[in-house]
């Protein structure tokens, strides 16, 4: 019954956010959804990693999103056959309400947004990455990525390919598994670190050795 409730409110609010389009808004949406655009995004990502943090960890980085990118698409799919719950372009009181679809119907099942989940997903993974840098900051960055994590996985609505609950959940599913392997990479890169820095530790000391036998003298 409150399932159902839900549900409800969750068909009017979707169909009340996708009418808000024009034309222009039209192509916006559609440029955000289309998930082959934001290859070269991914690829700039892994080249300013690499100027920051050095190829070792830009390395850790890029397993750790490709697995949280994996999780979240065999978590999504899982959730899916699970759940089945139709997508509004599948729904009878989305489409007699004048559903505005951008794309291709696609799967007959939506719960969850995938798109939603491995943004999410991707973004707090880079963050992460990014914070191993410790010569500067990278808030700007950070406020970026966020923004077009949000923005991408809205366009779901708008595309209308899923409803509001859905690109919700995946944003949250995606967030969990983006903290999950990013910390991990951020351990890894950690120990890496630590081993960086011991050949300069021994150096020192083999410095303070000789000074301090010199002194002797």
């Amino acid at each position: 019954m409150f399932g159902e409730m839900l549900f409800g409110i969750d068909e009017r609010v979707t169909l009340a956010i996708n009418q808000i389009h024009f034309p222009l808004t039209d192509q916006l949406w559609m440029f955000m959804s289309n998930k082959y655009v934001w290859i070269p995004l991914y690829v700039l990502l892994v080249l300013s990693m690499w100027k920051n943090i050095g190829w070792k960890k830009t390395l850790v980085f890029a397993v750790m999103a490709t697995l949280a990118f994996v999780t979240c698409e065999n978590i999504a799919n899982l959730f899916k056959d699970s759940v089945q719950r139709l997508r509004p372009c599948y729904n009878e009181f989305m489409l007699n309400g004048s559903l505005n679809l951008l794309e291709g119907r696609g799967g007959l099942y939506g719960f969850f947004s995938a798109h939603a989940a491995n943004a999410a997903a991707i973004a707090v993974v880079s963050i992460f990455a990014f914070s191993r840098d410790k010569d500067r900051s990278h808030r700007g960055f950070n406020a970026i990525i966020i923004s077009w994590a949000v923005l991408l996985a809205i366009s779901r609505v708008f595309v209308g390919k899923h409803f509001l609950g859905d690109v919700l959940t995946g944003m949250m599913i995606g967030t969990l598994v983006g903290l999950i392997f990013g910390a991990a990479g951020n351990k890894i890169s950690a120990r890496i670190d630590r081993q960086k820095d011991r050949p300069h530790s021994a150096a020192r000391a083999d410095n303070n050795l000789l000074a301090g036998s010199t002194v002797q003298r």
